[in-house]
């Protein structure tokens, strides 16, 4: 009889797989990083960062966009933008821009962070910033001082009609610019437009009437992008014919026009049964435009693409150890971990989304269906089979053998929305995190980023002490 958890994994997915792997020990692994080497190093609550994941998933991206644009001889270029705000971490960018990318920001202070970039040599003038977001002040004398000083590749993308007068009063000279379609959300949610952007029916006699006779700016850019993200759904298939439409008609009108910004991120593997096919989707959506270019006589354009999660995504991880059980009834037993999902994975609490979640150790030992609850009062900080997509099954708890349990692809927002550096609910604090990357002969090294909180941080926060 299989009651191991290696044979639940084991006959539920296939396994291993490429990034999930045992060592000797029946331990896990990831990327071939030994995780209970890390649980020994460094102990628990332990957030970590792998780098080269970063990369690989651009590279990706970039392969599978030649090989569409190849099938189809599509004569336009392909420019992979970086979505900051999945994350901001130096650290990121640093590893991110050795790939020759681009940047997508979205509020004012992602303009200091690309003048620092510039200043330090990790970007430069043929760079393009799209600058999305609504845009007030402080992020348009931004965006002015970053093209007056010179940056001409920087595209305010215009997202409201007042947008371009406020622009026009702080950038000198011609200026280059795209506008944002306000796309329709899918029917399940609880309006019907997204507030982002201008109305399909709308840019054509909005670029006649402000911008066409405008000598001072320069129509570049289509923005078009999917709340949802880049998906095989015939919502998504139906909102991308109706953007082509649109960018048909414009260019017939503005010469200028030569770029369609097709944001809205690529699906990151969530499950051990996660599937979707990246390169039939970039085909098809390559094979779409071409058709109606063509039919309509015009040329195809630049294509554009704002990867924020599928960029970082998949790079992250966290591990906690379970510190007890509490059997609270004849079916409901809760392994209790050592931090927080409502403070280390918000997104876990705020809209159900769904990580990787695997046992680190003990794989060899007996199973049994648990729920995992965090360590605030709060009876929303737990983790359960409606985030997992499955009943929870882990190892068997035993007080004198430790559990560890890793989540994983979990690097895109966490740390933003939970809050880096500042308070915690329950002030449960912040844990530590720590970088892994290759060097030039592919062995790893490790560092620390950030120690975990300590309760002078937290004091010193709150007022209580000065220094």
């Amino acid at each position: 009889m299989n009651t191991r958890y290696f044979d639940l994994i084991n006959q539920t997915y296939y396994f291993p797989q490429e990034e999930f792997t045992l060592n000797k020990e029946s331990a896990l692994q990831f990327h071939n990083i030994d995780l209970m080497k890390l649980v020994e190093q460094y102990g628990t609550p332990l957030k970590f960062t792998y780098l080269p994941q970063i990369s690989s998933n651009i590279k990706r991206a970039k392969n599978w966009f030649r090989h569409a644009m190849e099938k189809n001889k599509y004569e336009g270029k392909y420019y992979y933008c970086y979505c900051t705000k999945s994350s901001h971490f130096e650290y990121i960018m640093n590893e991110a821009f050795k790939n020759n990318i681009h940047i997508e920001t979205s509020s004012a202070f992602d303009i200091n962070i690309v003048e620092n970039l510039l200043e330090n040599g990790k970007i430069n003038k043929s760079t393009h910033i799209i600058c999305n977001g609504f845009k007030r002040d402080q992020y348009i004398t931004n965006i002015a001082r970053l093209i007056n000083n010179g940056h001409k590749n920087t595209i305010p993308i215009i997202d409201n009609y007042e947008e371009l007068d406020l622009l026009q009063a702080e950038i000198k000279g011609k200026f280059k610019i795209g506008i944002r379609i306000a796309a329709e959300e899918e029917p399940k949610f609880e309006f019907y437009t997204s507030r982002l952007g201008i109305g399909y029916k709308n840019i054509v006699q909005f670029y006649k009437k402000q911008i066409q006779e405008n000598d001072k700016l320069e129509l570049k850019m289509l923005h078009f992008f999917i709340n949802t993200g880049i998906n095989d759904t015939a919502y998504y298939w139906n909102e991308l014919v109706k953007c082509i439409k649109v960018y048909v008609s414009l260019k017939k009108e503005c010469p200028t026009l030569d770029g369609l910004n097709i944001g809205g991120g690529f699906p990151i593997k969530n499950s051990l049964a996660f599937e979707f096919d990246y390169q039939y989707m970039i085909d098809e959506i390559i094979n779409q435009i071409k058709i109606a270019c063509d039919e309509a006589e015009v040329d195809v354009p630049n294509i554009f693409t704002e990867f924020g999660s599928f960029t970082v995504g998949e790079s992250g991880g966290a591990i906690y150890q379970v510190l007890y059980q509490k059997q609270q009834n004849d079916r409901e037993a809760w392994n209790m971990i050592d931090s927080s999902f409502i403070t280390t994975l918000p997104d876990t609490w705020a809209i159900n989304k769904r990580f990787i979640m695997l046992a680190v150790n003990r794989w060899n030992d007996t199973y049994e269906r648990v729920l995992l609850g965090g360590m605030t009062c709060d009876s929303d900080d737990y983790y359960n089979s409606e985030q997992n997509m499955n009943a929870i099954y882990l190892p068997k708890y035993n007080k004198e053998k430790p559990l560890y349990i890793g989540f994983f692809n979990t690097g895109a927002y966490q740390e933003t929305i939970g809050g880096f550096g500042g308070l915690h609910h329950c002030l449960i604090p912040q844990p530590k995190h720590i970088l892994i990357d290759k060097d030039e002969n592919g062995i790893l090294a490790t560092e620390v980023f950030s120690e975990q909180q300590t309760a002078d941080d937290v004091l010193k926060i709150l007022g209580y002490t000065k220094k």
